[in-house]
């Protein structure tokens, strides 16, 4: 691959997740400080996110990857989500911040598909190459945070222009990047796109244990998306977006280890550490402070590689080995539907509501019982686990995951 066209693909990730990462930690912020809203509106918001994700694969699938260039339609969506970003930085009323951010994220979600299409038309060697051009998506994710907590706007709409302003130059770029047309194939029908080919997986009893257990995950891990940085912010931790960043550092080092760890511990073992470690991460969570107990602030934030890499990309490496070549992508697209689309969705309108069953408003101010609101995650990780633990029997030799 010629260096020119790495460089882009390159920049093409560094944008496109350091446009995500601008607002998406802290817009749970922005909205109690700036709207005074509660948290089952904060929970409410980070659904929408959700819901793009279900209806995204409909536009990739049936309308974009069939009748227009991919690398246009990369470009539109992003122009298109600058504006929106811009006017959601101007609004002045929640009603309309949803609305604005639902449409935004309806924006979105298509172009990560998008992204990583256009990126693998080029790679002559996908497995090898790939994770190097998709690193600089983290390395995106990253500096963003740590902008975000250097400038010390987490609460403030600039962290919406910031965003708009990488979706205009990412929209820009995307009209330079190498065409791809769109496909005269029409292979993709319906019940592919929603994975429903891969319904044949559920007559093994683990695989549907499997599938379960994503979904319910996803209800301790949208607290942590919807509710970290307030929380942090709320107990007077400094800096809060630049150090929830050591997260996706976690997250790029696990990555390169769990190969390793793979062949050692097996799927079984795997899964159960990544859902223990979300257990923990609440329980450090709930008893951590800024003083003497800081440490398990960091530590919290840091399991993120485990939490996440452990369960989800073990997840997906067991799903292809068990899928196998016929029903692969059909078998990987069920399962991002089921996690970020039905289990996020779900997971986000839980965890506002139980934050918010744990708040007190006193002349106008709103508290909130964090210890509390951490140890109902703790909880819910903590059935997900025993169950897991009982009811998933099946073993998969890593030789099936790298055929």
């Amino acid at each position: 691959m010629q260096k020119s066209i790495r460089v882009r693909l390159s920049t093409i990730m560094f944008l496109e997740y350091f446009t995500w990462g601008s607002w998406y930690v802290t817009m749970g912020t922005y909205l109690f400080t700036n709207f005074k809203t509660d948290a089952t509106q904060v929970g409410s918001s980070y659904a929408n996110l959700s819901i793009a994700a279900i209806i995204s694969p409909f536009f990739v699938g049936l309308i974009a990857d069939r009748f227009f260039s991919a690398q246009k339609v990369l470009g539109l969506l992003h122009l298109m989500g600058a504006a929106t970003l811009y006017a959601i930085s101007k609004v002045e009323g929640f009603t309309g911040f949803w609305w604005l951010i639902l449409l935004y994220t309806v924006l979105y979600m298509p172009t990560m598909a998008l992204a990583n299409s256009i990126s693998f038309s080029q790679l002559k060697d996908p497995g090898k190459e790939f994770p190097a051009i998709r690193v600089f998506g983290t390395i995106g994710w990253i500096v963003a945070g740590l902008l975000i907590g250097f400038l010390g706007v987490e609460s403030s709409s600039l962290t919406f222009r910031i965003a708009a302003a990488s979706s205009f130059f990412l929209g820009i770029f995307s009209f330079f990047l190498p065409n791809i047309p769109p496909s005269k194939k029409t292979t993709n029908s319906l019940s592919s796109i929603l994975g429903l080919d891969a319904m044949i997986l559920f007559k093994n009893w683990s695989f549907g244990v499997f599938f379960i257990s994503s979904i319910a995950i996803c209800i301790p891990l949208s607290f942590y998306y919807s509710f970290t940085n307030s929380f942090l912010n709320d107990i007077d931790v400094e800096n809060t977006a630049g150090k929830m960043t050591l997260g996706q550092v976690s997250e790029f080092f696990f990555m390169l280890a769990i190969p390793f760890l793979f062949r050692r511990l097996g799927v079984k073992k795997m899964l159960l550490i990544g859902i223990a470690a979300w257990i923990l991460r609440y329980l450090l969570f709930a008893y951590g402070n800024v003083g003497p107990n800081m440490w398990m602030l960091y530590v919290g934030i840091i399991l993120h590689g485990i939490c996440y890499d452990f369960f989800f990309v073990t997840g997906q490496i067991y799903t292809d080995a068990k899928a196998g070549s016929a029903i692969k992508n059909a078998a990987q697209g069920l399962i991002t539907f089921a996690t970020y689309g039905v289990g996020m969705l779900i997971g986000s309108y839980v965890s506002g509501f139980i934050t918010e069953s744990y708040s007190t408003t006193v002349n106008g101010k709103t508290t909130y019982q964090w210890q509390q609101v951490w140890l109902m995650p703790a909880l819910i990780a903590g059935v997900v686990l025993l169950a897991f633990a009982i009811l998933f029997r099946d073993k998969v030799k890593v030789t099936d995951s790298t055929n």
